[in-house]
């Protein structure tokens, strides 16, 4: 007896590491973070058609393993993730992820993806998303405190979406800010190492901070921040996280992404429950004001959220079309007869 074939709907499309760096240097590095950018904003404008749940952690003295999931009613999505700071010192990543994509109406996955280029990919686009609203208009100068495996990927959203064409960079670990140095010589950005975080700030109209160690800490202090700047705050993403002090937050206009989570996990944890925010969604749909003056000071609480992961996955469905830079895995069990899986199973002994 023959074992029978998997059938075409047995197959799911996988993104390997391999294929997603493949599918980026086929769109574009900045091309690729621009579209990124329009999806996600496209999410928010949509965003009372998506299940929000704040992600489901599971910390240990280590770090964090999280999954982040919501669904638009036509798709169902989620990914993994880990933050674990310490695992550079072992000379591994501080975040890896994947994620899946399903369609709603049978509950089959129609895409599983590497998610942690993606990841990269899409927190800088969200980064540089909001910023589009939030920032100085004109604005060609950011202060990127943090120089790890995130600061390349900001710095090239915010020069391909905002304009940025000068860098100033720091970062505790000097090897750190020469690697950035290094990768982002000749890509039209004018880059200069700093060796304090108030050098770095010096006449940056946006500042992003973006640090891995899980505890609190105090990377901007009330007096470094004048008037008038975005700050755009990503490092935290946890309870215990911080990266500013709290008297800038009593001075800036705070915009965050989903209160329930950031209240557990963002620079707001420092903060009274009653302590206000506007959420992103509202100043892109034009029900709230983003910036509205040349000296305020705005502050975007990012910790990453479920629907950008979303957004990300479905751009990668839409952009796999046509290239081949994926493997079909056979893994839905799908016999001829749905109510025989047993006979499916006994049929493969051949």
């Amino acid at each position: 007896m023959t074992a029978p074939k998997p059938s075409k709907l047995a197959y799911v499309p996988f993104v390997s590491v391999e294929n997603m760096m493949k599918l980026v240097h086929h769109i574009g590095v900045e091309p690729m973070l621009s579209e990124l950018a329009n999806y996600i904003e496209e999410d928010f404008r949509r965003w009372d058609l998506f299940d929000k749940t704040p992600r489901v952690a599971s910390h240990s003295e280590k770090g964090v393993i999280e999954l982040m999931p919501t669904s638009d009613g036509e798709f169902y999505g989620f990914k993994y993730v880990n933050g674990h700071p310490s695992n550079t010192k072992e000379g591994l990543q501080t975040v890896t992820a994947f994620g899946l994509l399903a369609a709603v109406d049978t509950g089959y996955p129609v895409l599983l993806s590497e998610m942690t280029v993606l990841t990269a990919m899409r927190t800088a686009a969200t980064s540089a998303m909001v910023a589009r609203h939030l920032a100085p208009k004109g604005a060609r100068t950011m202060a990127m405190i943090g120089n790890g495996a995130q600061s390349e990927f900001q710095a090239l959203a915010m020069k391909a979406i905002c304009g940025i064409d000068h860098l100033r960079l720091y970062d505790t670990d000097r090897n750190a800010t020469e690697k950035a140095m290094r990768n982002l010589a000749g890509l039209a950005l004018t880059l200069t190492a700093c060796t304090s975080p108030e050098q770095a700030i010096e006449g940056a109209e946006i500042i992003t901070t973006c640090t891995a160690d899980k505890q609190y800490a105090t990377i901007l202090t009330d007096n470094m921040v004048g008037a008038g700047v975005h700050i755009n705050a990503i490092g935290g993403d946890c309870p215990g996280k911080t990266e500013l002090h709290k008297d800038i937050l009593s001075r800036a206009t705070v915009f965050v992404e989903y209160p329930p989570q950031t209240r557990i996990e963002g620079e707001i944890q420092q903060m009274s429950d009653d302590f206000p925010v506007t959420e992103m969604w509202q100043v892109i749909n034009g029900t709230a004001p983003g910036r509205v003056n040349d000296r305020q000071i705005t502050l975007f609480d990012g910790v990453g959220f479920a629907t950008e992961d979303f957004s990300a996955l479905r751009y990668v469905r839409h952009r796999l079309k046509d290239t081949g830079f994926y493997q079909n895995l056979d893994m839905v069990a799908d016999p001829d007869d749905p109510r025989d899986l047993f006979g499916m199973l006994m049929r493969s002994k051949g």
